[in-house]
């Protein structure tokens, strides 16, 4: 203990010294002081404090080159700081007023990036994602050979991974609450959207298994026609997957089908 407390009253009178140092600083009216200590600041990676100074200081300078150095580093200090809506607008900012900048690439790029960081889970509302995808695939499309474009490709693939997977979570929710006639719209967007989904096969049983529910369903004049739906829905299914664990649940539904259909047939 004896020890340990010249440690602590070191580093305390440290401490405060900084806090005493920062406060002048921020209370000056010399905004060349507050500039430089603003770098120095995110320099030693305190981006809280060179935060507080490039925000204080940034409306002043506007136009001058330090601002857009300024502005630069104050979007950077936000993101290291993880207040990605924040980076994310100040980037964006960034690139609206200093379109020919050399760091307008680099501002682009991490504009997108900080959108993505937002994105939440794939159970919650994924609105923000999508604006990630759109603001990186903007980013490709216009600097396609830019250093950043791999990392921007990967970011693109992970997120449309995490809106798959929500996509797939929405066909099995149709299905559980038995929307029929929504929930087959769903099946077909996501044959659309995800061509080439690890989910297609799951998605395309549900939707024999739907089809052939909403026919039950059905009033009397809709029935032959759905459970129509339903047989050329199995035989499309076979076709794909000729080898699939689904087919002894699925072959009883197409057995029934075709029985209603026979016994449509045969009462007319």
């Amino acid at each position: 203990m004896k020890r340990i407390l010249p440690v602590l009253y070191v580093l305390i009178l440290v401490g405060v010294a900084g806090c005493s140092k920062f406060r002048k600083i921020q209370k000056s009216g010399d905004w060349k002081l507050k500039y430089e200590a603003a770098i120095e600041y995110y320099e030693k990676q305190d981006y809280h404090r060179s935060t507080l100074l490039f925000e204080d200081i940034l409306p002043i300078i506007r136009g001058t080159a330090e601002a857009e150095l300024g502005n630069f580093y104050l979007a950077y200090a936000y993101f290291n700081q993880k207040q990605y809506i924040l980076s994310a607008h100040h980037f964006e900012e960034f690139v609206r007023i200093y379109g020919r900048s050399d760091y307008v690439m680099e501002a682009a790029y991490m504009h997108a990036y900080s959108l993505y960081l937002q994105s939440p889970d794939y159970k919650l509302d994924q609105t923000i994602t999508y604006e990630a995808v759109a603001a990186m695939q903007n980013f490709i499309n216009k600097y396609p050979s830019s250093e950043y474009a791999p990392k921007a490709d990967e970011v693109i693939d992970e997120a449309q991974r995490k809106l798959e997977k929500k996509a797939y979570e929405q066909c099995r929710l149709y299905y559980k609450i038995r929307r029929y006639k929504a929930a087959l719209v769903v099946y077909d967007n996501f044959k659309d959207d995800y061509p080439d989904s690890k989910y297609q096969e799951d998605v395309a049983c549900l939707k024999i298994k739907t089809s052939y529910d909403y026919a039950k369903v059905s009033i009397l004049s809709k029935q032959k026609e759905r459970y129509q739906n339903t047989i050329n829905f199995y035989e499309a299914f076979v076709d794909e997957y000729p080898d699939s664990e689904y087919l002894r649940e699925i072959e009883k539904i197409y057995q029934d089908s075709i029985k209603e259909i026979t016994n449509f047939a045969n009462s007319n």
